[in-house]
C-alpha cells in the first residue's frame, strides 16, 4: 500500500510509558478537533493500559488503539503496515528497537525515536541504511533533547554564517548556559544497556569515543573532546564537560556527512556547559566532573518514572552556539526551550518530527533531525513546542 493511503499518520507506540504519554498529549493538546489535524493511534503491549491512557489525557473515546510488542514481529508488521509514521519511546532502544528499525525500513514507514546509543544506533546503520533508502523510508534517531537543539542549532548557525561571511564556520563550540531537569529513567536504562553491550562486544568502544563513530567510511580532523574544565576567555566563563556530547556530536557530524559536508570536511565541534567566572566557577566546573562519574546517584531513576507536572512546566534550557571564522570574526545562535529538557520539551520535540515527516520529501535512509528536516522541524518547533531559535 502507498504510505500516502495508510490508515493511520503517526503511531505513538508506547504511549502507555512515562514519556509515550507525553507525547500522545502533544497531540491532543495541540492538535484535536483542528483542521488539518493528523490521524493518530496509540500503540502498546495492552489494550486496557492504552484506554486508560486514553482517557487519562482526554483524548477522544474513538482514538485507535493498537495492540503491538517488540517480542511479536507479526504485530509490530501489522502496526507499521498502518500508519506513514511510527513514533517510539520503546527504549532502551539496544534491547527492544531492532525489530521495529527494521520492520519499518522494510515496509517505507517513517521512524523517530529518543535514542542517545550511539553503539546500536552504528548496528542499525550498517544493517539497515540501504534497505531504508531503497523503501524511502527515513529512520530518524535522537528526535528528542539529545539532538535536535544541537543538531539544529548548528544548522542554523551555519545558515546564516553562510549569508554574513558566504562559508560555513570551520569551527563551532556548543555551550549550554543554563538547564533546569532531571534525568529520565530511560537515560538511566540506556547508559546500563549500552556498558553491557560494550562489555559483550568491545568492537563498538572505538564507535562510542570518536566523534565520528555514526559517519562511516568518513574520518575528519581531530576533535576538540571537552572532556576536562577550562576557561573560555571569549565568554568570560568557566566551562565544564556536558554528559550528552557524547552523543550530540556524533549527530551533528552524521548531519554535516548526509548533506553532503555544507559545514565542510575540516569541521570542527564541541559542547561544555558553562559555569560561572572566577574560582567559584572553577569550582563548580570540577563538581560537575565528579557528579559524571555517577550521573544518577545511589538510586537511578527507573524506566517509566519521571518528574511532576509542576517539575516538567518549570523546566527549562538555554544553549549557544559560537561559530569562529577563520578571519577570527565570530557568529552567535541561540535555542531556547521551555519545560524540562528530558520529559516536557523532549515529548513535543518528538511529535512534531512526526509532523514535519509527514510534510518532507527527503530520501530514504537512516538519518538524523537535520539531515531529514532542517527549517522545516525549526519551523514547527517554534509554532508548537516553545524552542525558540535565533541569531545573537
Amino acid at each position: 500500500m502507498s504510505k500516502q493511503n495508510r490508515e493511520f499518520d503517526i503511531v505513538v507506540y508506547g504511549a502507555t510509558g512515562y514519556t509515550g504519554r507525553l507525547v500522545a498529549e502533544h497531540f491532543v493538546r495541540e492538535y484535536s478537533g483542528k483542521e488539518g489535524a493528523p490521524k493518530w493511534a496509540m500503540a502498546g503491549r495492552n489494550k486496557s493500559k492504552l484506554e486508560d491512557v486514553r482517557d487519562l489525557i482526554g483524548a477522544p473515546a474513538d482514538t485507535p488503539l493498537i495492540v503491538a510488542d517488540a517480542d511479536d514481529p507479526d504485530s509490530l508488521t501489522k502496526m507499521c503496515e498502518s500508519t506513514r509514521v511510527v513514533l517510539t519511546t520503546v527504549g532502551p532502544y539496544q534491547l527492544y528497537g531492532d525489530e521495529l528499525v527494521e520492520t519499518c525500513a522494510r515496509v517505507g514507514t517513517d521512524y523517530a525515536d529518543l535514542c542517545g546509543e550511539p553503539g546500536w544506533m552504528r548496528e542499525m546503520i550498517d544493517r539497515h541504511h540501504d534497505l531504508a533508502k531503497a523503501s524511502g523510508a527515513r529512520i530518524c534517531f535522537s528526535s528528542g533533547f539529545d539532538s535536535i537543539p544541537f543538531d539544529l542549532g548548528v544548522y542554523m548557525l551555519q545558515k546564516h554564517a553562510k549569508e554574513k561571511f558566504g562559508k560555513p564556520a570551520p569551527r563551532v563550540k556548543g555551550r549550554v548556559r543554563a538547564m533546569q531537569g532531571t534525568f529520565s529513567g530511560g537515560t538511566a536504562a540506556s547508559l546500563t544497556a549500552t556498558m553491557k553491550s560494550v562489555a559483550k562486544n568491545p568492537k563498538l568502544i572505538p564507535i562510542l569515543q570518536s566523534p565520528f563513530g555514526l559517519t562511516p567510511g568518513f574520518e575528519g580532523p581531530s576533535q576538540p573532546m571537552g572532556l576536562v574544565p577550562e576557561y573560555d576567555k571569549e565568554l568570560g566563563k568557566w566551562a565544564a564537560p556536558f554528559i550528552m556530547a557524547t552523543i550530540n556530536t556524533k549527530n551533528v557530524h552524521r548531519t554535516n556527512f548526509l548533506r553532503g559536508f555544507p559545514y565542510g570536511e575540516d569541521f570542527k565541534y564541541d559542547e561544555m556547559m558553562l559555569t560561572s567566572p572566577g574560582e567559584a566557577g572553577k569550582a563548580a566546573a570540577d563538581a560537575v566532573v565528579e557528579m559524571l562519574k555517577n550521573p544518577f546517584g545511589a538510586k537511578p531513576p527507573k524506566p517509566g518514572e519521571g518528574p511532576s507536572e509542576e517539575e516538567r512546566e518549570n523546566g527549562f534550557y538555554d544553549v549557544l552556539f559560537v561559530g569562529e571564522m577563520p578571519g577570527g570574526e565570530t557568529i552567535k545562535y541561540g535555542v531556547k526551550g521551555k519545560y524540562d529538557p528530558g520529559y516536557g520539551s523532549t515529548s513535543r520535540m518528538l511529535a512534531e518530527t512526526g509532523m514535519a515527516l509527514l510534510e518532507s520529501d527527503a530520501e530514504g535512509g537512516i538519518g538524523t533531525p537535520g539531515s531529514f528536516l532542517g527549517e522545516e522541524l525549526v519551523e514547527r518547533l517554534e509554532e508548537h513546542a516553545e524552542i525558540s531559535f535565533a541569531v545573537e
